[in-house]
């Protein structure tokens, strides 16, 4: 491998330009090109980073190390199975893939080819959900809401795999253990996909998460809140802000509660994805959230997609 991990971004929309923004001062990084099929855009990106614009990733340079992909969530599987084939590394964004399906083949190909694959769940980055990981054990209930204004993309998946798949990671991630059952209901309004959901999930540990997720919400709100014996955990996403309350028992004298905030130190959790792919592809080691994570967690999301249609009685696909 080169000194410099030589990476190219595919898609340069709402996120990708996020994507070469980071990667073009990110240190040890060589940003090379990126790739999008609105030409003026691409053009605008590249200009604005000093590299340059290709209108399709077969004109890349054959050298390059990796990819970061934030096109639409149709196209990933496209995009980035042929790169995994070559052993170029690839971080695709959530979801990993339309069906669980393709994420099994990009598994595949990655697996057969030595290539790292990472999929961009960010709130794993998010440094409260990291400070929050070793308070939270064995919840018996968590809250979660995710509630965000209309978007002017990812509209061609529906809100459980835009918004509300962040969360199923979370918490595949934190409660650590299986889910039994599945009880959800939404509906459209504004799209002619599922703009707003509810799932009650249940877990084989006994632990109850109630997940909402909204994209039509005049408010934003992300937060979960973990309960769980003596204790309660409250991360705030957007704001990066940790609570831990707990019981404390003395001999003597009377239960007390303690606790209040927790010191976060503050980052951009994208910025964390981006360096960690780049650590792992260059050490072979594997990302914080694998191709494998992605894969659990777009499963669970079409779980939940499966209930809210019989739910609705649609039939399923």
């Amino acid at each position: 491998m080169n000194e410099s991990l030589r990476l190219a971004v595919v898609g340069v929309g709402h996120l990708g330009r996020h994507h070469a923004r980071i990667l073009s001062g990110l240190a040890g990084v060589e940003l090379v090109g990126v790739v999008d099929r609105n030409w003026p855009r691409a053009q605008e990106i590249a200009r604005g980073h000093g590299v340059q614009a290709y209108p399709d990733v077969s004109a890349l340079p054959s050298d390059i190390d990796a990819v970061a992909i934030a096109a639409p969530t149709e196209v990933h599987h496209a995009l980035a199975r042929p790169f995994l084939e070559r052993g170029v590394s690839v971080l695709v964004e959530k979801p990993i893939a339309r069906t669980v399906e393709e994420a099994d083949d990009l598994l595949a190909a990655a697996a057969a080819s030595g290539a790292t694959l990472a999929v961009g769940h960010t709130e794993r980055y998010n440094p409260a959900v990291a400070a929050a990981l070793p308070l939270v054990d064995r919840p018996g209930f968590v809250e979660v809401h995710r509630l965000g204004t209309f978007p002017e993309r990812s509209l061609d998946i529906d809100v459980v795999f835009d918004l509300m798949i962040h969360d199923l990671d979370v918490l595949l991630a934190t409660v650590r253990a299986e889910v039994t059952s599945i009880d959800a209901v939404g509906v459209p309004v504004l799209t002619d996909r599922v703009d707003i959901a509810n799932a009650r999930l249940r877990f084989s540990s006994g632990c109850t998460a109630n997940v909402t997720a909204s994209r039509i919400s005049r408010e934003r709100v992300r937060k979960v809140r973990f309960f769980q014996k003596d204790a309660y955990v409250s991360i705030d996403y957007a704001s990066q802000e940790l609570e831990h309350w707990s019981l404390a028992r003395r001999e003597g004298r009377p239960p007390a509660i303690e606790g209040g905030k927790v010191e976060v130190v503050r980052e951009e959790p994208l910025k964390l994805e981006l360096a960690d792919f780049a650590r792992a592809v260059r050490t072979r080691t594997a990302p914080l959230v694998s191709g494998a994570d992605g894969r659990r967690a777009l499963a669970l999301a079409q779980r939940v997609t499966d209930a809210i249609a019989r739910g609705r009685g649609v039939q399923d696909e």
